[in-house]
């Protein structure tokens, strides 16, 4: 998986509506030969973000980007960058998004979730890590309580890939510590919105919660808790 050049409908949406966009190749990433893939073997929270961080701050020494006005976004591995960018750089941005994105790398490295097979199991705990120190210490959400911004989280109850899980360990401590979020549930969606219905539903949130916060003192009146959920299955509504 990488970032290549040429035409990109998110990049164009966000440009659309006036952001300038930094995609970053971090180590890890394909098409630079194994060397540089490999790089990124257990350095989920490490070094792969290391290279995210880096970005922004040469966005910011270049002058295209306002170090107050900076918003972390990405789904999948992109969603958990973006929980990380929040907990391990909390003072690097102003918002963030994540969209389908692990909280809780012990949930993608242990075995019998019933995600793939066994070599998929082998290959998370190989390239992820299976430490648990590590994985404690890499996980978001063991440090909810240093996120000083507001973020939005969108997940597919039914995805295969990150499952819900991520998100039901997530929101009890955001809502420990009293924590800006807005929270988009779609029931019948999985790792990433199929239906046109609901990717309009996530655009039109993503829209609106970066015009709030990346305009203006926005965080100051914010008030925590989730703004929306739709499409819970029943046996999982509040």
């Amino acid at each position: 998986m990488r970032d290549s050049w040429g035409f990109n409908p998110e990049v164009q949406f966000l440009a659309n509506r006036g952001y300038s966009v930094l995609q970053i190749n971090y180590r890890g990433s394909g098409g630079y030969g194994f060397k540089f893939q490999e790089a990124g073997k257990r350095e989920w929270g490490g070094k792969m973000q290391d290279d995210l961080t880096d970005g922004v701050k040469w966005a910011v020494a270049q002058k295209i980007a306002d170090p107050a006005r900076v918003a972390i976004y990405g789904a999948s591995y992109g969603g958990y960058a973006a929980l990380a960018g929040a907990t391990f750089t909390p003072d690097l941005y102003r918002c963030a998004v994540n969209y389908v994105g692990v909280s809780d790398l012990g949930l993608i490295t242990s075995w019998g979730r019933g995600r793939f097979d066994r070599s998929s199991d082998e290959f998370y705990r190989e390239w992820v890590g299976d430490d648990p120190h590590y994985k404690f210490e890499r996980s978001p959400v063991n440090f909810v309580d240093r996120i000083k911004i507001p973020t939005l989280h969108a997940y597919g109850f039914n995805d295969p890939r990150v499952q819900i899980d991520n998100w039901k360990r997530l929101e009890p401590k955001l809502k420990q510590f009293g924590k800006t979020y807005e929270i988009l549930i779609e029931g019948n969606e999985g790792h990433g919105f199929a239906n046109e219905s609901s990717r309009v539903t996530f655009y039109r949130k993503l829209e609106s919660f970066l015009a709030r916060y990346l305009a203006g003192d926005a965080t100051a009146s914010a008030q925590p808790g989730p703004l929306r959920v739709v499409e819970m299955p029943a046996k999982d509504k509040p």
